[in-house]
């Protein structure tokens, strides 16, 4: 078959896939903000902000996965054109998004002691527990937020969620420099300032893409009429979140668990794998943008009719992910290592990274495949098996391999990353296969 017909689909899929990736690489880079800021205050205080984020990131993580089930259900009936059922499903998604919002808080706060069995020093545990629990409460207006977000990239739209983010994300910078350290009057709050910053900047961001979305002429009627609670579209709902919330969970606990096993093995193991990991999240990123593309554009196509168009799209979105991805294992491989030197001059800590960098560069295409695919799968409803593939190919595949081979083995730091290789790899090798048997046959 000719090339040229997946192709003429990339600029659809840039267009879409683009704010997204920018949105995700602005959140980075905000979280790198905060981590620099914090950390002129002192190790301690850099220790606890790490410490808190470890919890929250889990919870963070549960709650946009439930989001995710918006973004398919709106994209099928924008596929239909039915504008009705479109209102419905972001009523219903806004207030199950609120009563997770609502849970995680309970659920972070409820957690607090279980930061006193980390075997972490109590000096970091004791700044770490009110700077969680202010960030807890950031949850439910981020929650909100996620619900009209994926409601607009349901619709395509995916630059107003963009634009919220990076002014939002501007201004959390700016909090954190006022609060953090009381400058211009300011009170200086140190860890908790960084918290509050992160607190005030979501309630604005939430605010702001409201505003945007309800004075935009391609939205607003969702917002004006009244849609109705509906058991239907709820548990529509709760069946795609629930699954796709456990898909996130076990695939952020094994580079979670990649956190720990680094911090037994040093500090400067540690300091290596944090590097590797910080490069990594960036590309992956690039892979959450298609990931969520592929979700809206298989989403217009669920009808039988329009299979033909379902199965190209998908295709020009996979295809475009492998030559991304080639690109990133290059840039891995080519520059190992000279890119941990933007991190520390320590020598034996870049040559720990450069170490790293090899492995990841080798498990580019595995990791953006299994995200875009996943993401595909997401679009065709279809999120049971998937979460299975991600129990077998994480917790019972990577995790014990990390384990094994970093602890038991001579390849120490090394080993922690051959489990992540060997997790990432087992699933875009199994999701592949399943939306194969899915949507592909014998095409």
């Amino acid at each position: 078959m000719a090339l040229s017909k997946y192709t003429k689909e990339f600029r659809r899929n840039l267009n879409i896939a683009l704010p997204i990736m920018a949105g995700q690489i602005a959140h980075l880079l905000v979280a790198l903000a905060d981590n620099i800021m914090v950390g002129k205050l002192g190790a301690a205080q850099l220790a606890a902000v790490s410490l808190g984020n470890t919890l929250i990131f889990i919870a963070l993580s549960i709650g946009i996965g439930f989001s995710f089930a918006i973004t398919p259900l709106v994209a099928a009936a924008d596929g239909e054109k039915d504008h009705g059922a479109i209102t419905d499903i972001l009523k219903n998604g806004t207030l199950m998004c609120a009563i997770n919002g609502i849970i995680l808080i309970i659920a972070l706060i409820l957690a607090e002691p279980i930061l006193y069995f980390m075997d972490q020093p109590e000096e970091v545990v004791v700044l770490a527990i009110p700077y969680m629990r202010i960030v807890a409460f950031s949850l439910f207006p981020l929650m909100l937020f996620q619900a009209i977000k994926q409601f607009s990239d349901g619709l395509s739209l995916t630059r107003n969620a963009m634009i919220a983010t990076l002014i939002a994300n501007i201004i959390n910078v700016g909090l954190n420099y006022l609060l953090i350290y009381g400058t211009f009057g300011f009170p200086r709050l140190e860890v908790d300032g960084a918290a509050y910053g992160t607190l005030i900047s979501r309630v604005i961001m939430v605010i702001l893409l409201y505003v945007i979305l309800r004075r935009n002429p391609l939205t607003s009627r969702y917002f004006i009429t009244t849609g109705k609670y509906s058991k239907k579209y709820f548990k529509s709902l709760l069946n795609i979140g629930f699954p796709t919330a456990l898909q996130m969970f076990f695939e952020v606990s094994l580079f979670t668990s990649a956190i720990f096993l680094s911090g037994v093995l040093g500090t400067e193991e540690q300091a290596a794998n944090q590097i590797a990991l910080n490069l990594s999240a960036l590309t992956f990123m690039v892979g959450v943008g298609l990931s969520v593309t592929a979700t809206i554009r298989v989403g217009n196509n669920l009808a039988i009719e329009k299979r033909p168009d379902l199965i190209r799209i998908a295709r020009s979105i996979f295809i475009m992910a492998i030559i991304l991805d080639v690109g990133f294992a290059l840039l891995f491989y080519i520059g190992r290592s000279v890119l941990p030197q933007f991190y520390i001059d320590d020598p034996l800590v870049i040559e720990m990274a450069s170490g790293l960098l090899l492995i990841a560069a080798f498990f580019q295409i595995s990791d953006g495949l299994q995200v875009v695919i996943l993401g595909a799968l997401r679009g065709l409803q279809d999120v049971w098996i998937p979460s299975l593939i991600c129990f077998l190919s994480y917790s019972l595949v990577g995790f014990p391999i990390s384990y094994y081979t970093s602890m038991h083995t001579s390849a120490g730091l090394n080993g922690i990353w051959l489990g992540l290789l060997a997790g990432l790899t087992l699933s875009a090798l199994l999701m592949w296969l399943r939306f194969r048997h899915l949507v592909f046959g014998d095409d």
